[in-house]
């Protein structure tokens, strides 16, 4: 069928009420959005952002309400997606932005695609990977991986991609998400080491909408994070206090999750695999720790300077 793309959309949507399907690939995924409230009668009130590129640029889609729990899961980063029968909105202005891999890549960040089961009931294809043809100019997923040396160099806010071996995990916490509100935030502390330094990653993991994983984190384990924020205390000693802390759109891996993920095609990801070879199970099991209180940043060692 005629296809159009997301340059096209950007240059005519106002012109137009149907729109031509789209072919693109998702780049990012955020964490699911529960915005229900006890007033408001709806069924589902969930909402999901993603970031959907082709060969023009990058564009954000949301997927509304009850296509949430039939879609979110089946949609990962690297599916390629057929849309039709959707809607196109101005975008939400003060939405979480994504740091793209591909730096080059053109955005179109005043408008976003609208999934929802009516006006207009959008039909959502997955193209299994094995029938996408090169000819549809679709970009590769491409990821922003550092190594644990590289870390101490990084400014605050950068966002990065990590993979390491598990050697410590804290328990579940919870932070209010508002002072005096009774939502929480649910997260724990992970240390993960790369052979490239003999510090390990410091990793504030937050629950994602992936609590099949979250929940089995566990040393030993071979753990990647994407798109994670470097945090580093620019007061005091900013080398003693860096960390990653997860974002809106981090997805996390563990063993047993690779399969099939694009990341597995990255230099540093393939050096990391290289680097475990080299290393004894025994001796790397002496050295991991799991539970127990974490407290991070660290307090000041007076109580005065506390």
């Amino acid at each position: 069928s005629k296809l159009t793309s997301l340059g096209q959309l950007e240059m005519t949507w106002r012109s137009r009420v149907h729109f031509h399907p789209l072919l693109v690939r998702v780049l990012h995924k955020s964490r699911l959005r529960y915005y229900g409230k006890p007033e408001k009668k709806l069924d589902m009130p969930y909402q999901a952002y993603f970031e959907v590129a082709d060969g023009s640029g990058m564009m954000s889609m949301v997927l509304w309400n009850s296509l949430c729990p039939e879609w979110y899961n089946s949609i990962k980063v690297g599916t390629v997606l057929l849309l039709e029968q959707y809607a196109i909105k101005n975008s939400y202005p003060f939405k979480t932005q994504p740091t793209p891999g591909d730096s080059q890549m053109k955005r179109f960040p005043t408008i976003e695609i609208s999934l929802n089961v009516r006006d207009p009931p959008t039909k959502i294809s997955i193209i299994p990977e094995e029938m996408v043809k090169p000819e549809w100019g679709l970009p590769e997923v491409k990821y922003r991986f550092i190594t644990r040396s590289e870390l101490d160099d990084l400014p605050n806010n950068h966002s990065c991609d990590v993979i390491g071996l598990v050697t410590f995990v804290g328990r579940a916490e919870r932070a209010r998400k508002r002072e005096h509100g009774e939502d929480f935030w649910l997260y724990r502390w992970a240390h993960a080491i790369d052979g490239t330094s003999d510090q390990p990653f410091i990793l504030e993991l937050f629950a994602t909408s992936q609590p099949d994983v979250f929940e089995h984190i566990h040393p030993m384990t071979y753990l990647v994070c994407t798109q994670m924020r470097v945090v580093r205390d620019l007061t005091e000693n900013p080398s003693s206090t860096i960390y990653l802390t997860t974002s809106n759109e981090s997805q996390i891996f563990i063993t047993g999750w690779h399969k099939g993920q694009p990341y597995t095609k990255d230099t540093k990801v393939k050096n990391f695999i290289q680097w475990t070879k080299t290393q004894r199970e025994d001796d790397q099991m002496k050295k991991t720790v799991i539970g127990g209180y974490y407290p991070f940043p660290r307090p000041p060692n007076n109580f005065l300077k506390y």
